[in-house]
């Protein structure tokens, strides 16, 4: 039996009895994760960039198949990240002074002391015991701030779903095999060993021993063993961990130490939230009965002032009515006169004859 298989099948059975007992890493809020908690360690000189751990990770999940199918392997020549519809990617690496490319699985490391957790004031995420960070769409705000507090890049929105949008990422399986005592669907499906799946500390034993016995092989280092007080997905890997574009600078600090201090004035603002709201609501209808006296007002100016340039136009109208009827009358009066001076004249001539 393969060590993969033998280290899963030991760590699914430990994870069917364990309770469904949770904690939410709300608020900024310390605690010291699980130590007792399951993890997955990932063996970059196994990684054969296959794909296959996409593919069983779109079927677990029930994700929307992607545009190029999960055995065509160009994809690998473009740098990828996590997206909504994809948990986990793979990225090739053209590594200096290496002969074969180098791979890189990439999802959620559900970190001991998530920054997620620590930076969501509803506590949308919940680090379990089993070691998976899970996440609640029902009390979700759309905030993102755990897209920012997040040291690997790893959330992603929803952003086509404009009514109901929310926060996709790897959750461990959790829901729909941890918890029922199976394997991550990424683990059962890596073909080689390159995905190791069991107790966090049998996981940690694992990867020392692969250190300690091939040390020409491996970077004496385990990546997640400690940085931002530890995850509960690790790597181990042949080359640099910065050729794999991965972020070396962390430190061993949680990240909710990091975020304590100002989240500790998040509650008192979620409870003011419904005044903050009511009064802006007020305001805001205000600013609307203001701005409708406002139109009615000016709609009102507008036709008293059309009114008033009627009445004007109709007496200039009637004015020049008048001069012009007038102008008629004594024209017609004087032509008048001048056709009866003429007739006087015409009688007088004929009188004299």
């Amino acid at each position: 039996m393969h060590r993969r298989k033998f280290l899963g099948l030991m760590g699914a059975a430990g994870a069917g009895s364990v309770a469904a007992s949770t904690a939410r890493a709300a608020g900024g809020k310390h605690f010291e994760g699980y130590p007792d908690s399951f993890a997955v360690l990932f063996d970059s000189t196994e990684c054969i960039g296959c794909r296959e751990c996409e593919r069983a990770c779109n079927e677990v999940n029930n994700l929307d198949q992607p545009e190029r199918p999960f055995d065509d392997l160009s994809v690998l020549e473009t740098k990828r990240r996590t997206t909504s519809n994809a948990y986990t990617v793979v990225n090739k690496y053209d590594v200096p002074d290496q002969s074969a490319p180098v791979y890189r699985k990439i999802q959620c490391n559900h970190c001991m002391e998530p920054a997620c957790a620590s930076a969501c004031f509803v506590g949308a995420f919940t680090k379990t015991e089993l070691g998976a960070v899970t996440y609640d769409p029902s009390v979700c705000v759309g905030c993102r701030y755990c897209m920012i507090a997040c040291p690997f890049h790893i959330p992603a929105y929803e952003y086509d779903k404009v009514l109901e949008p929310r926060i996709m990422k790897c959750t461990m399986c959790y829901e729909t095999r941890l918890i029922k005592g199976e394997l991550p669907g990424c683990v059962d499906a890596c073909p080689k060993e390159a995905l190791v799946f069991g107790k966090r500390e049998q996981v940690l034993q694992l990867a020392r021993r692969k250190l300690q016995t091939y040390p020409d092989r491996y970077e004496q280092h385990i990546y997640g063993e400690t940085e931002m007080g530890g995850t509960n997905w690790l790597y181990i890997s042949g080359t640099p961990f910065e050729s794999l574009d991965m972020n070396t600078e962390l430190g061993d600090t949680p990240a909710p130490k990091f975020t304590s201090g100002a989240l500790k004035l998040v509650p008192g603002v979620v409870a003011l939230w419904p005044l903050l709201l009511g009064g802006i609501y007020a305001v805001s209808r205000r600013k609307d009965k203001i701005a409708e006296q406002e139109r009615q007002q000016s709609v009102e100016d507008a036709v008293a002032e059309t009114k008033e340039q009627a009445r004007k136009e109709l007496e200039e109208f009637k004015e020049k009515a008048e001069r012009d009827r007038k102008k008629e009358v004594d024209k017609a009066v004087k032509k008048a006169k001048e056709e009866l001076e003429a007739e006087r004249k015409d009688e007088q001539g004929g009188s004299d004859e």
